[in-house]
């Protein structure tokens, strides 16, 4: 096996991480956080608590962007000098824990150097994610809910809140829909690159035959709005249906008709919730979720739009994006990206930042073609 070239490797870490500092603008982040520094310190800040909220969080946000790069810088900064010193010393196992060292603040790197692509209007919001049973019956419904689990534990690995706001579930096993949202800095960005249809190829667990069974699953995913965000929703266009939460098997989560449906006439567009015990919070986060819907469908018809005026001269990214084929192979595949892992059980457990990686890098393919 050649020997590391430290020297290179440490020297392209660098620049890489040079031209990711300017991609960001740390001088205006540290500006911007200095600011909002002095804002948190003044004694009225709590007297409207929305803005303290947005203040602090945006605070919280900044911070956690400067250290991100900070601390790697400083990792890169300890490798050189642990080379530097297994070096002098002819230490080589000094030089091998380097070298592991070096793998992984390369990944760290491209890691970050990928959130520098995050660069869309809403990119650096929170999502809203929501997932639907397609064809394929009670496969597709244990489906959805394998993929609902699999965001969720994406969500813990990183340390990401995630909260509830409505499942359906199926009547047999699994569910029929679900509508979260994942509080992450640039979770909309992230996971957007997931919206599509997901396509599931096993022997049926459900099957007494024992036979094949392909399903499908569409994930949906929207940015939360935030208050500067003009979308309107008009009450007359609201139908407002209430009905008691319930959980798998119909068991009562409580026994009032706390949540909410609600229907937006002109569009058809459909939002539940039930995950708070009071109607008026479930109608509250139900709204929530509705003008984030109302936005991507806003911006959606802008885009077509515009690839209407422009002409279709780039790939567009398709409808179905993913197989997971667990027989008679084990295989994930990414249908635009060519990514894939023979592992589906670890992906399914939330192990998907290497097809997150690879998606938002494809994407920012096609942008920078049109």
């Amino acid at each position: 096996m050649a020997a590391t070239d430290f020297d290179s490797e440490i020297k392209q870490l660098q620049a890489t991480m040079s031209t990711i500092e300017q991609v960001l603008d740390l001088g205006g982040l540290r500006r911007e956080k200095a600011e909002l520094e002095e804002q948190v310190a003044a004694p009225d800040l709590w007297d409207d608590q929305e803005r303290a909220q947005k203040v602090t969080g945006r605070l919280s946000a900044l911070n956690g962007e400067i250290e991100r790069f900070t601390g790697l810088a400083e990792r890169i900064e300890d490798l050189a000098l642990m080379v530097e010193m297994g070096q002098e010393e002819g230490d080589a196992e000094t030089l091998a824990e380097a070298d592991a060292d070096l793998e992984r603040i390369k990944k760290s790197v491209e890691a970050l150097e990928v959130r520098t692509l995050l660069n869309g209007e809403y990119d650096a919001r929170e999502a809203i994610v929501s997932i639907r049973a397609g064809a394929g019956g009670v496969d597709a419904a244990d489906f959805a809910e394998q993929l609902m689990r699999m965001y969720t534990r994406w969500a813990e690995r990183n340390k990401y809140p995630v909260e509830v706001f409505d499942v359906s579930y199926a009547e047999e096993a699994g569910i029929k829909s679900a509508e979260f949202a994942i509080h992450a800095p640039y979770g909309y960005g992230t996971l957007s690159v997931e919206a599509g249809t997901h396509r599931l190829v096993r022997i049926s667990p459900f099957d007494n035959q024992g036979r094949r069974q392909t399903s499908f699953a569409a994930v949906e995913v929207v940015p939360v709005l935030e208050q500067t965000d003009n979308i309107e929703v008009d009450e007359n266009d609201l139908r407002v249906d209430v009905f008691r939460s319930g959980g798998p098997g119909g068991q009562s989560v409580n026994t009032t008709d706390s949540a909410v449906r609600l229907t937006h006439l002109p569009t058809g567009i459909v939002v539940s919730c039930q995950n708070e015990k009071s109607q008026l919070q479930n109608k509250a986060s139900a709204m929530v979720v509705l003008k984030a819907k109302l936005l991507a469908k806003k911006k959606a018809e802008e885009a077509a739009l515009k690839k209407d005026l422009k002409g279709d001269v780039a790939a567009s990214w398709g409808d179905q994006m993913r197989n997971y084929v667990l027989n008679p192979y084990q295989l994930v595949k990414d249908l635009r990206t060519g990514h894939e892992s023979g592992n589906p059980a670890s992906v399914l457990d939330g192990d998907i930042d290497d097809f997150i990686e690879a998606g938002i890098r494809w994407r920012r393919g096609g942008v920078e073609q049109d």
